[in-house]
């Protein structure tokens, strides 16, 4: 409940809508990489059985190799996800960008209901992931930088890298993700 209290109001009448680095990811990488990217359902009210079932409907389009991005709670639910059950593919790198810390409610509370993980099963996620990134920012409004603290301290390869003036990612341009992404190839 937390970020619904702080978050700020976007694309109200009137005012242009928010452009954000995810919409021109796909442009931006080239024809090089297939890229995507499924809005999964109910976001503001979202339901990690119900993601789960959409995620797995994506399983036949994918290759080795996938880079796989969780943005936010798209973060915490590859983390659970992941740590739970295998991914037929195998999976080259995984980014966690300013994903919330879903192990336990911390002094304010969680958002994360049904997302929410034992920190038993991040073992797996350590074994199923080649390369795992850690990425925030310390001025993130959203989600505390200290969660991403939690996820260095509790998945042993993870790489933590620290942003100071990125917010919680909600920046038209990402060229570090970008260069992130075609260092890879």
């Amino acid at each position: 409940m937390r970020s619904l209290i702080s978050a700020s109001i976007r694309n109200l009448p009137g005012r242009a809508l928010a452009d954000f680095w995810s919409k021109s990811l796909p442009e931006e990488l080239g024809e090089a990489y297939e890229v995507f990217m499924p809005n999964m359902p109910n976001k503001q009210n979202a339901d990690y059985d119900e993601w789960s079932i959409w995620f797995e409907r994506h399983f036949k389009y994918l290759r080795d190799d996938a880079i796989l991005i969780g943005w936010s709670l798209g973060g915490t639910f590859l983390v659970k996800y992941l740590s739970q059950k295998p991914f037929p593919q195998k999976i080259k790198t995984l980014f966690l960008l300013a994903a919330p810390w879903g192990a336990h409610p911390g002094p304010e509370g969680n958002d994360c209901g049904s997302f929410q993980f034992d920190t038993g099963i991040l073992n797996k996620l350590n074994e199923r992931v080649d390369t795992i990134n850690i990425w925030h920012s310390i001025d993130d409004f959203v989600v505390p930088y200290e969660q991403a603290l939690e996820y260095k301290k509790h998945v042993n390869k993870a790489k933590l890298v620290t942003f100071n003036d990125k917010n919680h990612f909600l920046v038209a341009k990402f060229p570090e993700l970008l260069a992130a992404i075609k260092d890879l190839a």
